[in-house]
């Protein structure tokens, strides 16, 4: 099977809406199978493992995870990839040769993987675990343990770092393949880039990508599949019905997550790629670029 990368022309419009199409899904199903388990903080804290100690790591657990299973993969060759980032600084070099992929991106170092795991930790974890702390809080009362002991921490902390990993790494291609868009937006008419490449304008070339209208319908794409897939089905496979407690997952939290997370910095990284974008050019390049002709598509 061909790649995304390797088959067609991977800055057609229509072959990136498809890939962040499944990214949707990909992000939904890992949401729904975090959210069995409770919050258990400890894993995003420094320090709280004497294991960790031990073999002299000094991050915290989900860190630790990360490393590992990036370890791993870049061996494997993951990270030779131009849509694949990882969260792990210094990591070995692949056993296999390289694949050959086009020159697709225009060079960069662009990536945000660090805000990425801040907003998932602090805010995106705590949000769709709720109902499972909560839970849990319940069962722990009804043996005694009460107060603090209570809260957020059910143990199985591997496989909620299992899980985690899986969701980060799915955000953060859905987030990157930011550069996709905009590389293809900016060949398509670069005329209405440059000026504001030039005189860095970020507002404008922000505005230049927004598509409010396809922001909506992705919502509103993103909340119909949340509703579905966090249904409870009954032995026949019918639907229980999507209500309060009988979901999987709370759809706003996922639609959240897209509408106050994904979206805006997706957006950040198109925009500080196309502040890049004409980085080494000489102005006969910049100018040949300029009487290009074209439109913005819509996406």
């Amino acid at each position: 099977m061909q790649s995304n990368l390797t088959a067609g022309d991977p800055l057609s419009l229509e072959r990136i809406r498809s890939v962040l199409v499944r990214l949707e899904d990909t992000i939904i199903f890992g949401l729904i199978e975090r959210a069995q388990f409770a919050h258990n903080p400890r894993m995003y804290q420094r320090g709280t493992f004497k294991e960790l100690k031990e073999i002299g790591f000094e991050g915290n657990w989900l860190e630790w995870f990360l490393k590992e299973i990036e370890t791993f993969h870049a061996k494997a060759r993951r990270y030779t990839s131009p849509d694949e980032y990882p969260f792990t600084d210094d990591l070995p070099g692949p056993v296999l040769p390289p694949l050959q992929y086009p020159e697709i991106l225009f060079p960069n170092k662009i990536n945000v993987n660090p805000s990425i795991l801040s907003f998932y930790v602090r805010s995106i974890v705590p949000r769709i675990t709720r109902r499972a702390t909560l839970s849990l809080a319940a069962s722990k009362r009804s043996q005694g343990i009460v107060g603090d002991d209570e809260y957020e921490d059910d143990g199985n902390y591997g496989s909620a770092a299992t899980i985690d990993v899986e969701v980060l790494q799915a955000i953060s291609k859905r987030v990157h393949y930011g550069k996709f868009v905009s590389e293809s937006k900016f060949l398509e008419n670069p005329s209405a880039f440059i000026p504001h490449i030039v005189k860095p304008n970020r507002q404008v070339l922000e505005d230049l990508i927004t598509k409010p209208e396809v922001e909506r319908r992705l919502l509103q794409r993103l909340r119909g599949k949340a509703e579905t897939y966090s249904q409870e089905f009954t032995p026949d496979g019918s639907p229980n019905g999507l209500n309060g407690k009988s979901a999987k997952i709370e759809v706003d939290g996922v639609v959240e997550l897209y509408e106050s997370y994904i979206i805006p910095l997706t957006k950040e990284v198109e925009v500080d790629y196309l502040l890049l974008r004409l980085e080494g050019l000489s102005q006969d390049d910049i100018q040949r670029l300029e009487t290009k002709g074209g439109t913005i598509p819509v996406t």
